[in-house]
């Protein structure tokens, strides 16, 4: 009867990897909060064209009820005035973004691109790496995320697709100014 009730107290109730991922999901999650410098080039494949500039993203994580929800809030604005923004008007040059975790998915207000709300299947690499797929519209997007030396720098590549086509591919260097 022993061995029967310590087995039972190891199932951490009925869905042991749900509670297991969220709270990877969150650690992880918990280790972005703060405010990045990230340095980005963005490759467009139509126009043949590079462009480099410098953001600002702020990430912060929201009050809420729900013990296994982790709310988050995600503010980006440029360092310095860029003609990115008036030659690609579909990119916002600031704005916000509030998501949360659900199970193994970042369901989101809107996306970059776009004002639609939407989900992220996000996969776990490691401790260190996630990625985030996402469809809206026409856009079919895969993103990796990458946490290095101690959480003080970040390293992303996003490949976005438009109508099956290859469309624009980004990478961002990211350091941590604020904690």
């Amino acid at each position: 009867m022993v061995a029967i009730n310590q087995k039972k107290n190891l199932n951490f109730g009925e869905n042991p990897p749900e509670i297991n991922l969220n709270s990877n999901l969150k650690r992880w999650f918990s280790r972005n909060i703060g405010l990045w410098k990230s340095n980005r080039t963005y490759f467009f494949e139509e126009v043949q064209k590079t462009y480099n500039l410098c953001m600002n993203i702020n990430i912060q994580a929201l009050e809420n009820k729900s013990e296994w929800e982790s709310h988050y809030k995600f503010t980006w604005h440029p360092e310095k005035t860029y003609d990115f923004f008036e030659e690609n008007p579909q990119y916002k040059e600031r704005g916000e973004m509030r998501a949360f975790i659900k199970g193994h998915q970042l369901i989101r207000e809107n996306f970059y691109l776009s004002n639609d709300g939407g989900i992220s299947n996000i996969k776990q690499v490691d401790e260190h790496e996630m990625i985030f797929e996402s469809s809206y519209k026409d856009w079919y997007i895969i993103e990796h995320t990458r946490l290095v030396d101690t959480d003080n720098y970040r390293f992303r590549v996003i490949y976005s697709w438009n109508k099956n086509k290859l469309k624009i591919v980004e990478n961002h260097h990211e350091i941590k100014i604020i904690k």
